[in-house]
């Protein structure tokens, strides 16, 4: 899309435009998800939700009908800015659930994310520039000519629609009653064996604000991973990529995200059982730094070989993203009482959309670097671009353990075995 914006004078910088159109959109979020949060707090998760879906029908429809780099950037910024559904669907999963099958909840918004970042590209593979792609369907002259990028971003603002429409019948989670006998306030605390309490300054909230800092940082990498791969498959030989088309790009992606799907349907739950969803996370997270690092050494391989490979260790980035995010959801939930959890997960948005804003960016540029620097003796070419994607990796790795990342303290059987 870029490229047809022609605003890139040499191919190689292609990547680092991309990356401003994919970091306005969390830069927009950034911007907005406290105010959502508290929103969501106050008059329930489903509105904030419902607004969000609005949201994504109108902007993601003009973002398809873009004539220019900087169309395309306005719309994913006001899209950014009126899409905070995000983080009152992680509270709305978490109070689902009893305590002991809040992982499992929590585990499908992360899988739905990952799911999701793998079938949009696939999506937008399969049916960009339709009319070179399927000139028998579609005509040359047509819309779908004038605006080749349109058909991927209608059908996505279509399955948005259905989805606000199935919001209808959604219930709402938030309960905030008015109680004005204080006598039957306390009789209904001492039958609950709970206290009322005041609203806490979320930000000296260590268990909450250490988990949110380390999930900012791997916000950073998945983002700048998910952008990275994209450019890196599609660029050439010569530059160090793949030399895929989309279509090999969105077979890749398609293939993982139904691995994902399989994963967390199937093996996550006992693995989480075994292990417990944050060790599960701390594995996680650690075994992916060796999986990144041979992405380039998958490039040199031949033909059948090559997309072997390449998808297979697609499908282990994603289900292992998956999960050590699924722990630090987990985390940030229970590190706040219910009437503050839409706020909570408004803070750890604004961070995570800041970090995925830097991402898309800063893969893009460090990708376009990275091309320039073939002949270089210490990490050549696409060599150091995974290196730098592993550094954020391995930061995110030493935070996740004590004394930084917290955790609060439950009673023993709030505890999750």
């Amino acid at each position: 899309m870029v490229r047809d914006f022609g605003i890139a004078e040499v191919e190689a910088d292609i990547s680092s435009y991309a990356g401003y159109v994919g970091s306005s959109y969390m830069l927009g979020r950034g911007l907005t998800s406290i105010p959502w949060g508290i929103f969501a707090d106050r008059y329930g998760r489903k509105y904030a939700i419902v607004t969000g879906l609005v949201a994504v029908v109108v902007f993601n429809t003009l973002f398809g009908l873009s004539t220019s780099f900087w169309m395309a950037v306005s719309t994913r910024f006001l899209l950014g800015i009126l899409n905070g559904s995000l983080g009152p669907i992680k509270a709305y999963a978490s109070e689902l659930f009893r305590e002991e099958h809040q992982a499992l909840g929590l585990s499908t918004v992360s899988s739905a994310w990952g799911i999701a970042l793998v079938i949009g590209p696939a999506v937008g593979g399969y049916l960009a520039q339709p009319v070179q792609k399927y000139p028998h369907v579609f005509p040359k002259g047509s819309l779908f000519d004038k605006f080749p990028y349109f058909l991927p971003c209608f059908i996505i603002s279509a399955f948005a629609l259905a989805v606000l429409v199935a919001c209808i019948w959604l219930p709402e989670t938030l309960h905030n009653h008015n109680v004005s006998d204080e006598s039957h306030e306390d009789t209904e605390n001492e039958i609950t064996g709970k206290t009322a309490q005041k609203d806490e300054n979320l930000l000296l909230n260590w268990p909450l604000m250490s988990s949110i800092i380390v999930y900012c940082f791997f916000s950073l990498h998945d983002m700048a991973y998910t952008e990275v791969f994209s450019l890196w498959a599609v660029s050439p030989l010569k530059l160090g990529g793949l030399n895929f088309t989309t279509d090999d790009v969105g077979n890749v992606l398609s293939i993982s995200g139904f691995s994902l799907l399989l994963y967390q349907i199937f093996l996550y739950p006992s693995l989480q059982k075994v292990c417990g969803p944050v060790r599960l996370a701390h594995i996680s997270a650690a075994v992916s730094i060796p999986l990144l690092q041979i992405y380039p050494f998958i490039g040199l391989s031949p033909g059948f070989t090559m997309n072997l490979l390449i998808t297979t260790a697609s499908v282990l980035m994603y289900c292992l993203s998956a999960t050590y995010m699924t722990g630090l959801f987990l985390l940030q939930n229970r590190a706040v009482e219910q009437h503050q959890r839409g706020a909570a997960n408004g803070i750890a948005m604004t961070g995570m959309s800041i970090s995925k804003a830097l991402g898309p960016a800063g893969g893009g540029a460090v990708l376009t670097w990275s091309q320039k620097r073939l002949d270089a003796s210490f990490l050549p070419g696409s060599h150091m671009v995974f290196f730098v994607l592993n550094l954020v990796e391995a930061l995110g790795v030493l935070m996740m353990f004590k004394p930084f990342l917290a955790e609060k303290k439950t009673s023993p059987s709030q505890q999750i075995q």
